[in-house]
């Protein structure tokens, strides 16, 4: 008797609920003559002024107040297919919008950054996305340059990366001529049905310090924030997954920018900001960059190279190996139901099909169609922590 009273003013609760949410469906009215419509029945507030600062005028206003080297917003921006533009938002703002609703953006949701299959509070490539964004537009905004176009850069600079972490990259790359590289895949095949500006795609394709130089200081902003993002936090999920310790760190890191990710941030964006505001160069003072060099190679050793990882990857490139060979073979698998077969089995086209469909493909639903396709051993699939 208690639990059916208890269970009738449950649903009582929430049948209560639903019906005052339900009744805020179409706002709230001024007075019965209004025209327009607010979202709270208490609503205030106001811009104070029927002005609007449209595109043109914000461009203006930006114009004046960038630093000298920066890249400006102008127009719709320079496209490989030309657009009107906005009437509000500026070029590097539509970028920045279109990749956050992309689905290679969302994708990275679940996505490794360290370790396969994730536990609650461990990074994945979504959150290291933004993570990277919060540190390059935090070194932009005291700079002077472009916010909008660097945090574009920063939120899709890994867009083009696979499934199960950097071994995608070992893994896929017998199928591309001169390798797979997430950066230069990203914005050459993964991001190009979203026609960005040349600008982001440049900052995209070359974040990576083995590539070339970007050719605009937002985009030099995002090759560091990368680096600082992905140092510390892939050390910070180490130590709370029990792989290392902060005592390991080596004391010069310590001595520099601590052992807490928001004392090592502060660090290295300050670092940032203060050789940039005294050099004119988008650069990191010598100690700095100095510690975090040697905090990346604490983290390669100790993290990234430690015995797990490299039979994780030798999991990851096993199984994404056999799905191309898979998909190669099978393309008509990787059309949507009714879509019109392109291409034949074996094929070039077919290969890099399934290259681009294995590479766009989560953790989990890589090992999904390997157990369901191929019929994979679940004991051979890439392990991680608490797995």
């Amino acid at each position: 008797m208690v639990n059916e009273l208890s269970n009738d003013t449950s649903s009582e609760t929430t049948k209560s609920r639903a019906e005052a949410w339900a009744e805020t469906m179409h706002g709230h009215t001024v007075d019965a003559s209004s025209e327009i419509r607010l979202a709270h029945v208490d609503s205030w507030a106001g811009t104070g002024t029927r002005d609007l600062v449209d595109r043109r005028k914000r461009e203006e206003i930006e114009d004046r107040n960038l630093t000298v080297l920066a890249t400006r917003s102008f127009s719709a921006g320079n496209r490989a297919i030309e657009e009107e533009p906005d009437k509000f938002r500026t070029c590097f703002e539509r970028d920045r919008d279109r990749i956050l609703h992309a689905s290679s953006f969302r994708r990275l949701a679940g996505k490794t950054q360290v370790f396969v299959f994730p536990q609650d509070h461990q990074r994945t490539r979504l959150t290291h996305a933004l993570e990277v964004a919060q540190v390059a537009t935090s070194v932009a905004r005291a700079v002077g340059v472009n916010v909008a176009l660097t945090e574009a850069i920063a939120l899709g600079h890994d867009c083009g990366h696979g499934p199960g972490g950097h071994a995608s990259e070992d893994a896929l790359s017998p199928y591309v001529d001169g390798g797979y590289d997430h950066a230069t895949w990203g914005a050459d095949v993964t991001l190009v049905p979203l026609n960005l500006c040349v600008e982001t795609l440049d900052g995209i394709r070359n974040h990576s310090w083995s590539r070339p130089a970007p050719k605009t200081p937002e985009g030099e902003i995002v090759s560091w924030a990368d680096r600082i993002a992905y140092v510390c936090h892939d050390f910070e999920d180490a130590v709370a997954a029990g792989v290392v310790t902060v005592d390991a760190l080596p004391e010069q890191v310590r001595v520099v920018c601590g052992t807490r990710r928001d004392d090592q941030l502060r660090a290295f964006i300050s670092a940032m900001i203060n050789a940039t505001a005294t050099t004119g160069r988008i650069a990191m003072t010598s100690e700095c960059a100095d510690a975090l060099a040697m905090f990346r190679k604490f983290n390669y050793e100790n993290i990234y190279m430690r015995r797990e990882s490299r039979a994780q990857a030798e999991s990851v490139i096993s199984l994404l190996r056999a799905l191309v060979e898979h998909y190669v073979a099978n393309p008509k698998l990787m059309y949507a139901p009714g879509e019109r077969e392109l291409f034949d089995p074996n094929s070039a086209e077919a290969t890099k099909l399934a290259v681009t469909y294995v590479g766009g493909m989560t953790d989990r639903f890589a090992c999904r169609q390997a157990m369901s396709l191929l019929n994979w051993p679940e004991s051979q699939l890439p392990q991680g922590i608490g797995t």
